[in-house]
């Protein structure tokens, strides 16, 4: 009888030793995950910058200029052709002929831009596909904000842009906070709808932009627009 109270003793010890072992590995695996989750998907930290190579510059440069647009520190050349011999601005007369009317960037000179001209390089990373431009941005919260302060908020937003039936096609995919896709109906019912479609007729910003877009191509890492004169 001893013998046999003495295997149930082990018996429920051992048990016990194991439901315990169970509770805390249990524990750990979900306070493990918990932090992988919340680091990974809610309180991220800053992307990092795009850096492109000496070719790749030179390429985006080009681009710029034929834009209009002068780099921060432009090449002697390039600024004694804009100069008078007086270190002034030449005037010119006003002219369209030979005008760039397309567009077309890359996925990493896109970022490249905003890493070099805005404070939104470790903030804002942008992604092309197929019909789609997506965007992450992050708000750091100041030290003082109630509960979250001193995180980073996470929100992610697709758009789809074509070019369909002589028209632009653009339409609001979905913007999520912290991970979690925000309702429709908060969105003002705005998802997965053509808003030239839906707000291009009466007068407006919508109608004058896609009166003004003769294409608009957006392929992995690639974007294209043409406008009309």
């Amino acid at each position: 009888m001893d013998a046999t109270e003495n295997t149930h003793k082990k018996a429920y010890s051992m048990r016990w030793t194991h439901v315990l072992l169970i509770v805390l590995l249990t524990n750990l695996i979900t306070i493990t995950g918990t932090y992988w989750i919340l680091k990974t998907y809610f309180f991220t930290s800053a992307f990092t910058p795009v850096t492109l190579n000496a070719k790749e510059e030179k390429i985006l440069e080009a681009k710029l200029n034929a834009l209009g647009y002068e780099p921060e520190h432009p090449s002697p050349k390039n600024e004694s052709d804009e100069l008078d011999e007086n270190g002034f601005l030449k005037p010119e007369p006003y002219s369209e002929e030979n005008a760039i009317r397309e567009i077309s960037f890359n996925e990493r000179e896109l970022n490249a831009i905003l890493a070099k001209n805005t404070d939104l390089a470790q903030k804002l990373a942008i992604d092309l596909s197929a019909d789609l431009v997506s965007a992450k941005l992050l708000i750091p919260l100041e030290e003082d904000f109630p509960v979250l302060g001193g995180k980073t908020l996470r929100f992610n937003a697709g758009i789809g842009m074509a070019y369909q039936h002589d028209k632009p096609v653009i339409v609001l995919k979905g913007i999520s906070f912290m991970g979690i896709p925000i309702p429709n109906a908060w969105l003002g019912d705005l998802k997965n709808i053509d808003l030239v479609g839906e707000f291009g007729v009466d007068p407006g910003f919508w109608r004058s932009f896609s009166a003004g877009i003769e294409n608009i191509k957006v392929t992995d890492d690639q974007i294209n627009i043409k406008f009309k004169e």
